[in-house]
């Protein structure tokens, strides 16, 4: 049991994804190869642009704005800056990052919708709300006290996303949304010493508006580096 828990940080594979049909940023993002389809709701008609553990739990949690005020636990809150890379970096080590010690489900959820976009037409809640379990493995996990660190190596711009920027320019005013590719490592521990680390990498897309600071999209597909 505890070798099954020991593989769940805050990395898990999206069990669904919506193709999302656009308009915006889909010349950009799909010669990019970063994002070719982005999931979402199936009532939104929007475009934007990880490796990830085995997916076995996928959260429950309804797509929509963000909601800070359900209590955000142990979850870091998102930094205020204009740079994409910086901001992903940060919100990787936060999807690596929990304590079922201390955290509920609920305030988990709710620490990380803290970090998304308020513009819902991009924002894609359900890949960045399936990164941790549903409620009963949390809870079986909180059991075990279960709780992870993160180490962020570096953070940079995929290759092909950069080739994309640089062919069509204009394309990110449109949205002004990046993507970014994230790598470090997690550390795992629970009851009674166990425990143990997994290299980690994560693509995200993040929106850097020039009158804003920066906020989360999504988790991307897997790129090329």
């Amino acid at each position: 049991m505890l070798k099954r828990l020991a593989q769940y940080g805050a990395d898990w594979l999206p069990r669904r994804r919506i193709a999302l049909a656009a308009a915006a940023l889909a010349c950009l993002l799909a010669l990019a190869a970063v994002t070719a389809l982005l999931v979402g709701r199936s009532n939104q008609h929007s475009p934007t642009s990880s490796t990830a553990s085995p997916a076995t739990g996928s959260a429950s949690s309804p797509s929509g704005s963000k909601n800070p005020g359900a209590g955000g636990g142990a979850v870091a809150g998102p930094p205020r800056t204009s740079d994409p890379v910086a901001f992903a970096k940060a919100a990787a080590a936060m999807l690596w990052t929990y304590d079922t010690r201390a955290t509920s489900h609920e305030q988990q959820l709710a620490g990380m919708q803290a970090w998304m976009t308020d513009e819902d037409q991009y924002g894609d809640w359900t890949s960045v709300s399936a990164q941790i379990p549903d409620p009963t493995l949390w809870s079986r996990m909180s059991d075990q006290k279960q709780h992870a660190t993160a180490a962020v190596a570096e953070g940079h711009y995929p290759a092909a996303f950069k080739q994309a920027l640089a062919e069509h320019p204009s394309e990110i005013t449109k949205a002004y949304i990046y993507a970014v590719t994230v790598t470090g490592k997690q550390t795992i521990a629970w009851a009674r010493g166990g425990g143990g680390a997994e290299e980690r990498s994560v693509t995200l897309a993040v929106q850097c508006r020039p009158s804003a600071a920066c906020s989360l999209v999504a988790i991307a597909p897997a790129v090329a580096p």
